[in-house]
């Protein structure tokens, strides 16, 4: 059987290439070489680099979506995404690959600027049975009133850049004149920041991959942060986090996660495997906080997590993931 050569686009221009670099690693040794031919492109501003085995460097061919290593010239049957933030998460890559006429492993150019966009994702669910914490919208160069801010949505409250993940920008504010600073800390990460009311609760990831064939929910991971909130340093330094998998929630509150789930799987058009976090009030009233279209996959990540739980490897998942995008 002739392998599927894949090209495993990695690393990317954001603050979470390094994040994004160790999925990429992650996922490449996972993958049944049986199967697959795989070679690992490194995308990082204009150079798309192929590093070979005797540490040469080789670039991409961005007109045709080739690459030529000492005169020998590859292409490429599909592109496995694996990059975090832009532009593997934000439409971009994806819009040149349907140009290129390439399959891809991720959500569409469309699904992805709308989940990559924070507001646009609120806004695409408001009206569907999602409960959305209240939220004001600010561009850069707009003028802010802290006071009102605070007479509006209350203390404390998030801070985060509209565009951007793994909380790189995100400040929790608990007095008015803790906000302009706040607000410049999202900018450096985004033109656009999300002030929004703090929804106190339990935070819960819950992974999903619908195929043709089949749905697959993950079981919901419950995330108890050592930090104030699950920020970078708790996300991705061992022992800042208890990451408990399934989650502590009673069976009405998993029943109603798994819906939310797929309906912002389905209301977004998503495609790929998807991380969708809420936070669930002691009530046991959840509200939508994000949806991740390339969740990480590093070793420290959710989702891989989740899929272990399952019984199921990181290999197994990707042969489900490359069986339902790949042309036939």
């Amino acid at each position: 059987m002739e392998r599927l050569k894949i090209a495993l686009l990695a690393g990317g221009d954001s603050s979470e290439r390094e994040i994004a670099l160790q999925s990429a690693a992650q996922i490449e040794a996972a993958l049944d070489r049986d199967k697959y031919d795989v070679t690992v492109i490194d995308l990082h501003r204009r150079d798309w680099l192929y590093t070979a085995p005797d540490g040469s460097r080789w670039q991409m061919d961005k007109n045709d979506f080739s690459l030529t290593v000492a005169g020998c010239r590859r292409e490429f049957d599909y592109a496995l995404i694996l990059i975090h933030g832009t532009p593997g998460e934000d439409g971009r890559l994806q819009g040149y690959l349907d140009m290129m006429g390439i399959p891809y492993s991720s959500c569409s150019m469309t699904s992805s600027v709308i989940t990559f966009d924070k507001i646009t994702t609120k806004r695409t669910l408001a009206g569907h049975g999602f409960n959305l914490a209240r939220e004001r919208f600010v561009r850069r160069g707009e003028a802010v009133d802290p006071a009102a801010l605070v007479a509006e949505l209350g203390l404390p409250l998030f801070v985060k850049p509209n565009a951007s993940g793994s909380s790189f920008g995100v400040t929790k504010v608990r007095t008015a004149d803790a906000l302009p600073a706040a607000i410049d800390a999202a900018l450096a990460e985004s033109d656009e920041v999300l002030v929004e009311e703090c929804i106190a609760g339990q935070e819960i990831g819950c992974g999903i991959l619908v195929t043709k064939q089949k749905e697959y929910i993950f079981p919901e991971t419950e995330i108890v942060p050592k930090n104030d909130f699950f920020d970078y340093e708790a996300k991705y330094t061992s022992g800042r986090s208890e990451e408990i998998t399934p989650a502590r929630i009673p069976q009405s509150v998993r029943d109603e996660l798994n819906r939310m789930t797929r309906d912002a799987y389905r209301l977004c058009r998503c495609s790929g495997v998807v991380r969708v976090d809420f936070i669930v009030t002691p009530e046991g009233k959840p509200y939508f906080i994000e949806l991740n279209s390339i969740p990480g996959m590093s070793a420290g990540s959710i989702v891989p997590k989740q899929a272990a739980a399952m019984g199921m490897s990181l290999g197994e998942l990707y042969d489900l993931v490359i069986a339902d995008t790949r042309r036939p």
